[in-house]
C-alpha cells in the first residue's frame, strides 16, 4: 500500500504528465526528407524512459496514447483520435507500450546491477542504456511491421513483410539510432533534475 501511495504522489504524477507533454511536443516536430517523415517521437520515448525510469516512463507513454485516443492532437501532424491508432502507423504507436514494458524489465535488472558493479563508470552505464534502447527499438519495429501487414493491409490484400520493412523500417533505422544515441546523452546530462 505504501509503495502505491508513493508512486501516486504529487511529484510522480507531475513528472509523468511532463513526460507525456514532452512526447507530444517531440511528435509535433516533423521534418520531411523526400518521402520519409522524420519526427523526434522516438527520441522522446527513450529519453523519458531513461529519465523517469521504466515504470513512470511507461505510464507517461500510456497517458500520451490515451490523450490521442480521446481526440487530442498529440500525434505527428497534430493528429488525434482512434483512427490514428488503427492506421498504418498505429502499430508503432501501440508498440510504444511494449517498448516501455521491455525497457522497464531490462533496465530495472541490468542498469541496477551495473550501478552497483560500476558506481563510477558512467560511460559503461550509457553504453548499456543505448543497447537496451536498441533492443526495445527492434521490438518496436517487429510490432509495427506485424501490425502493418496483419491489420492495416488485411482489407486491401496483405502486403509482404519485405514490402512492409522497406516502407516502415529500413528508411528509419539510421535516424532512429541517431535519435536513440541523443536520448541517452540528454538523459545522462539531465538526470540530476529528476528524483528517482
Amino acid at each position: 500500500m505504501d509503495s502505491n501511495k508513493k508512486f501516486f504522489s504529487t511529484y510522480n504524477m507531475a513528472v509523468i504528465a511532463m513526460g507525456a507533454v514532452i512526447i507530444t511536443i517531440c511528435s509535433w516536430l516533423s521534418f520531411n526528407f523526400g518521402e520519409v517523415p522524420f519526427t523526434l517521437q522516438t527520441f522522446a520515448i527513450f529519453a523519458i524512459l531513461m529519465l523517469l525510469g521504466g515504470k513512470r516512463g511507461t505510464v507517461a507513454i500510456i497517458v500520451y496514447l490515451l490523450m490521442g485516443l480521446v481526440g487530442l492532437p498529440v500525434f505527428a501532424g497534430f493528429k488525434g483520435g482512434a483512427q490514428s491508432l488503427v492506421g498504418p502507423t498505429g502499430g508503432f504507436l501501440v508498440g510504444f507500450i511494449a517498448v516501455g514494458i521491455l525497457y522497464w524489465l531490462l533496465a530495472d535488472v541490468l542498469l541496477t546491477k551495473l550501478k552497483e558493479a560500476f558506481p563510477d563508470k558512467r560511460a559503461v552505464r550509457m553504453i548499456m542504456s543505448f543497447i537496451i534502447c536498441v533492443i526495445c527499438l527492434a521490438l518496436l519495429y517487429v510490432f509495427g511491421t506485424v501490425w502493418f501487414v496483419q491489420i492495416y493491409t488485411s482489407d486491401s490484400g496483405k502486403a509482404s513483410y519485405a514490402t512492409a520493412l522497406s516502407w516502415c523500417v529500413t528508411p528509419f533505422i539510421i535516424p532512429d539510432l541517431v535519435k536513440t544515441a541523443l536520448a541517452v546523452i540528454v538523459a545522462d546530462r539531465t538526470s540530476f533534475a529528476i528524483k528517482k
